[in-house]
């Protein structure tokens, strides 16, 4: 399995019992969804490898409590503090209407209601306070805000974001 098939779905945080339990923090705000699962990747070395689970369940709303199999002591848990979780995208819950997954959109037209299509999305920045599209339109690359209020309409068929955006934000990079 390649990382770009996969979502991140967090880290595993720390050892639970000294028969190799760890706690995984859950990066997700549904934890619930992935308390009945029978295995996860694990990034070891930038190489995802599969762990199958013998049992799991929540602990503390956001964290999992997993017992993985071939793994039965602390000294074997503790080799696996830190390592990212990582799940196959096709166990992504189906978004409907103007929710989105971030890598859903990459490769999107994105369209203002005034001005018409102005570019293509190439990425998403979520490591600033508000998350960004980055849009590249021929060579100029723009940032714009990911703002629920500018938000007209997620156009799946036609692959496009809809928004209407203050007047200026694309004029100030073209």
């Amino acid at each position: 399995m390649q990382k770009e098939d996969c979502f991140y779905l967090g880290k595993i945080a720390k050892k639970f019992s000294f028969k190799g339990e760890v706690l995984i923090y859950l990066d997700t705000d549904e934890p619930e969804l992935y308390q009945a699962m029978e295995s996860v990747f694990v990034e070891f070395n930038k190489n995802l490898i599969p762990f199958f689970i013998e049992n799991s369940s929540l602990h503390k709303s956001d964290f999992l409590r997993v017992q993985f199999e071939d793994v039965s002591s602390e000294e074997e848990a503790e080799k696996l503090i830190g390592a990212s979780i990582y799940l196959p995208l096709t166990m992504l819950p189906k978004l409907e209407g103007n929710k989105f997954y971030f890598h859903e959109v990459i490769g999107f037209e994105i369209e203002d209601v005034q001005l018409g299509v102005f570019g293509k999305i190439v990425s998403v920045n979520d490591t600033v306070a508000q998350p960004l599209f980055e849009v590249l339109n021929g060579e100029v690359e723009m940032l714009i805000p990911m703002v629920d209020h500018f938000l007209v309409k997620i156009d799946r068929e036609n692959k496009k974001v809809i928004m209407n955006l203050p007047e200026g934000l694309v004029n100030m990079y073209l």
